[in-house]
């Protein structure tokens, strides 16, 4: 069977170089270890060569023997012993003219000397390698002189054989450590491999190369923003959605940044900085509404592997078992203390325009409960003017009727008559009928000669649509108490006034109900608050698109509140400034 090496994990190509690279650089080292002990003992052996023949050539005793008619019987055992005695493998004494005079082998004695000897007749004492009668030796030649004159030779030489056996002693020692040093780089390979193969999933640089183009393409082609933070509370990959939605810089970063030197909305940096997990939760930033998403990430062993049935992996559950491998949402209450977190994943889904048309739905919802309302008193209404006719009662009939459109039309002329913007109008003649079907007593101050508010419609209709809502909201808990007074008194209707007044610089809006007032204002306009119970969809995010649009017209909105009621003071400038401070666009301009 063919193995492939492209199909191999970065584990395994990094582990096989590894190991190929210990062999290969331990086989190196022991060739050139052996080398270079083969030539340290050469040297070794010529300098103890070189030495015991200059010994030999020095000695009085040698200078005398030579003198005698039959030098070899004097010279040859004490070169015999010589050679025991040094472990060396010969010592030659010889003439000038080469004839030896002591040698290992007796019958070598009296024949020529073979090897270089023409620089010790000069008087110099050398050393060389050559190939002589015990076969290649390392031999000194030194120069034995008498009064000045070469009287003869002597050659001190070890055959390469017992350099090389000298030598082999040693490689046992050499292969020994060759071998560990082997075993102990294939082993720190294999750790490094085991850890590579954990960090990477066991894939290839090719699989790495393809999954990374993938995730970028699904990373900047989704519609919903997507942010990355480490467990040290560092922003380390966002895509172009959540740069667009959170005014980060395109592009993304090089390098982690901590949240705290972004410029984010408050509440949504507070989520992220806590690292906590969030479900659909409702964030209002400076123009924009988003439903944010937020789960923990942990470490494991790395993906199942893809198979051609499954494709890529095994996508998990809420709540349900967790896959083999990769950083996988942590899902539940609250994150173990004993797991390690590699930070969270974060979805931002923007709803500003689904509020707004919402917000819109909601009105025309008033509106047709006010229609439905007005259309089941006038019911009534038209039944007792039928009666009155019946009874033979015209003339109160009459009066009834005029009375009736007098009390309606007076509050539809006023409104109609001095506001321009028919949203705006109708805005307020559906929250009468609403206050009206509510029992609440709403009072309408529209100034004369209004004229056009330079606000969009839209931004009208948040501002003034939920402020007064909030107000009906106020003063419920009021008209439920008179409602369920045990002494059966009547009491009087809460109420709720709005006044809208031309003033210096702009138009002011004046929302004031008489309710119980709030604890803390500031507490009021953050994501999440409302004195209400909880509802499909969530509560609490009223006030925060009221100072959303104040803020974004470069408005100011002042809160007074105390135990006799709350009023919100909204001013809208007449032209809407191009260039509004961005601090107090944050603040939406709140005072209390």
């Amino acid at each position: 069977m063919t193995v492939d090496p492209t199909r191999w994990s970065i584990a395994t190509r990094l582990f096989a170089l590894l190991v190929v690279f210990v062999v290969a650089v331990t086989l190196l080292a022991t060739a050139w270890t052996i080398r270079s002990a083969r030539d340290d003992a050469d040297r070794s052996a010529a300098r103890a060569c070189l030495a015991l023949a200059t010994s030999i050539a020095d000695n009085p005793y040698v200078v005398d023997a030579l003198g005698t008619s039959d030098p070899s019987a004097r010279l040859q055992p004490y070169a015999v012993a010589l050679m025991s005695d040094t472990s060396t493998d010969f010592v030659t004494i010889m003439r000038p003219d080469r004839t030896r005079l002591t040698h290992p082998d007796p019958d070598e004695i009296g024949r020529p000397f073979v090897g270089t000897i023409a620089p010790a007749l000069r008087g110099q004492s050398f050393t060389e390698t050559y190939a002589g009668t015990l076969g290649p030796s390392v031999r000194a030649v030194v120069p034995i002189e008498s009064d000045g004159e070469v009287v003869a030779l002597v050659s001190a030489g070890v055959t390469v054989d017992t350099i090389t056996q000298s030598v082999g002693e040693r490689l046992p020692l050499v292969f020994a450590a060759a071998g560990a040093t082997v075993l102990l780089g294939g082993v720190v390979s294999w750790l490094l491999s085991r850890y590579l193969r954990r960090v990477t999933w066991g894939r290839g640089p090719e699989e790495l190369a393809r999954m990374f183009s993938y995730y970028e393409g699904v990373l900047h082609s989704v519609r919903e923003g997507l942010v990355l933070v480490d467990d040290r509370g560092r922003l380390t990959l966002y895509n172009d959605q959540a740069a667009e939605l959170l005014d980060l810089p395109t592009g993304g970063i090089a390098a982690p940044v901590p949240l705290a030197e972004l410029q984010l909305p408050s509440s949504l940096g507070e989520l992220l900085a806590s690292g906590r997990r969030a479900s659909d939760e409702v964030h209002v930033t400076d123009d924009r509404v988003l439903v944010v998403n937020q789960e923990l990430t942990e470490p494991t062993d790395g993906p199942p592997r893809p198979s051609p049935a499954t494709g890529r992996g095994r996508v998990v559950p809420r709540g349900g078992a967790v896959p083999s491998g990769g950083a996988v949402p942590v899902t539940g209450a609250a994150r173990p203390h004993s797991r390690r977190t590699l930070g969270t994943v974060t979805t931002l889904r923007d709803h500003t325009e689904l509020t707004h048309l919402t917000g819109e739905v909601e009105t025309m919802r008033t509106l047709s409960d006010a229609l439905r309302s007005q259309t089941h008193e006038f019911s009534n209404r038209l039944h007792t003017i039928v009666s009155l006719i019946e009874l033979g009662r015209g003339d109160e009939a009459l009066r009834f009727v005029a009375d009736e459109l007098e009390l309606g039309q007076r509050l539809v002329d006023r409104v109609v008559a001095s506001i321009d913007e028919p949203t705006l109008a109708a805005l307020l003649l559906g929250k009468a009928a609403q206050a009206r079907e509510r029992s609440i007593e709403l009072r309408v101050d529209v100034e004369p000669d209004l004229g056009t508010i330079d606000v969009e419609p839209g931004d009208l209709v948040t501002i003034l649509g939920n402020l007064v809502d909030n107000a009906f909201d106020a003063v419920a808990p009021t008209l439920d108490a008179a409602a369920l007074d045990p002494t059966g008194r009547s009491a009087r209707p809460p109420r709720v006034e709005v006044t809208v007044a031309r003033v210096e610089g702009g138009v002011q809006f004046d929302v004031e109900d008489d309710g119980p007032g709030l604890d803390d204002v500031e507490l009021a306009f953050r994501r999440g608050f409302s004195t209400k119970p909880a509802a499909p969809g969530g509560r609490g995010i009223g006030l925060a698109l009221v100072r959303q649009a104040v803020g974004r017209v470069g408005g100011r909105l002042d809160v007074a509140t105390g135990t006799d009621g709350t009023t919100f003071s909204v001013l809208l400038p007449d032209r809407r400034p191009d260039d509004v401070d961005t601090a107090a666009r944050r603040r939406g301009g709140v005072r209390s």
